[in-house]
């Protein structure tokens, strides 16, 4: 992930609180949404299917997918004429985890 969408050295702060916050910066763009919910409706697919599925430039949606793989929430598998990519279902539980217990301890005392 790059340095401009996460702190790494954060001071203060628990590696878990860093991973947690590096996925949700790769979350934070609206086309890796789209592009994460296109990839659940299939088992995987290659980056053309993707770019075929939204008005993005190859390049972009490359570099989403990029992203993405690399805050752990897309695996990459290579292949050798198209790798693939699919949906790391465990790493977004972790997420979803992750916030529901933020927010049961942000609000547990309401």
């Amino acid at each position: 992930m790059t340095e401009s969408l996460m702190e790494t050295n954060a001071p203060g702060c628990s590696p878990d609180s860093r991973a947690v916050a590096a996925r949700l910066a790769a979350l934070s763009h609206p086309a890796r949404i789209e592009i994460l919910k296109h990839l659940s409706a299939s088992n995987s697919c290659c980056c053309r299917e993707v770019v075929d599925r939204f008005d993005l430039a190859q390049s972009t949606v490359s570099q989403h997918l990029k992203i993405l793989v690399e805050a752990g929430l897309v695996r990459f598998e290579p292949d050798r004429q198209r790798s693939r990519y699919a949906i790391d279902h465990a790493a977004l539980a972790d997420v979803s985890a992750s916030l529901t217990a933020l927010v049961d301890s942000c609000c547990s005392g309401r």
